[in-house]
């Protein structure tokens, strides 16, 4: 999907902080101020968006998950939404803290939670008194609401996407202690130096955010895209093999049986010739 600079516009990406606020280290990044406030080259935004796409459409097509955090609020239900449509895991209540740095303590967070859901398949749940249902039902929805998005990431993510890396320093510091890549929209009261892939944006209007999060969805669902046609083809491919290799065993075979035919024809021949000296 090609980045439209007008739409970007119209979404009001360029607009960054008041000029007392702002970053040095943002000056790159900055076309302008007005009234105040600086505002974004949407020329270099579109250049990092295609960039940053690209490598998330490569880590997605490898197979690794990509964590998406934002827990500001105007962020949360769109992080939510188009992560959840390219089954990427997403944080969007308080960050867990350790929820990289100490993966394996909050995997039994999560391996809790499914033997919550086993003891109420059994019927196990209902054999505890009511005092005791109504605490591991409160545990149960606290732990939904905190891991219930990344149940399904059994091992360290291949890259994280953050909205506002100053509201989310923790998890940045988390990745770069990790070396995960990070990718994020970054304003202009922000260090652009923490992050690998930085996508200059304003990322505290609603409208701003929802159209990064788009292109940067449809770039990790190409990539998904990708690995399944790659799957699909070697699945054909060994389906073929066995096949392939009957027709070359075949056709060995008729190679040692036209070899063997003259010897055959050849005998008969010399027998009879030996007979006529005789």
């Amino acid at each position: 999907m090609a980045v439209e600079v007008k739409e970007l516009l119209e979404a009001g990406v360029h607009f960054g902080h008041l000029t007392r606020k702002w970053d040095p280290n943002m000056a790159p990044y900055v076309y302008m101020e007005r009234n105040g406030i600086h505002i974004i080259n949407l020329y270099k935004t579109a250049a990092k968006i295609d960039e940053a796409g690209a490598a998330l459409a490569k880590i997605a097509a490898s197979g690794r998950k990509i964590l998406f955090v934002a827990t500001k609020k105007q962020a949360k239900d769109i992080v939510a939404e188009k992560a959840g449509s390219v089954n990427m895991p997403y944080i969007t209540e308080r960050w867990p803290g350790g929820m990289l740095t100490n993966f394996v303590t909050i995997r039994k967070a999560v391996k809790k939670m499914a033997s919550i859901d086993r003891m109420k398949k059994d019927g196990t749940f209902m054999t505890l008194s009511k005092k005791e249902r109504l605490q591991v039902d409160r545990l149960r929805a606290k732990l939904e609401k905190n891991l219930g998005s990344i149940s399904d990431m059994t091992r360290l993510p291949g890259a994280l996407f953050v909205v506002d890396i100053k509201r989310e320093h923790i998890a940045i510091k988390e990745a770069q202690k990790l070396n995960i890549p990070i990718f994020a929209m970054v304003d202009t009261n922000s260090d652009p130096r923490q992050v690998d892939y930085v996508i200059p944006s304003n990322d505290d209007a609603s409208k701003s955010i929802d159209k990064i999060l788009s292109y940067v969805s449809d770039a990790v669902a190409g990539g998904l895209a990708e690995r399944k046609a790659e799957k699909e083809a070697t699945s054909a491919a060994k389906e073929e093999a066995p096949k392939a290799a009957a027709e070359a065993e075949a056709k060995v075979e008729e190679a040692v049986v036209e070899k063997a035919a003259p010897k055959a024809k050849a005998a008969p021949v010399k027998e009879a010739v030996s007979e006529e000296e005789e």
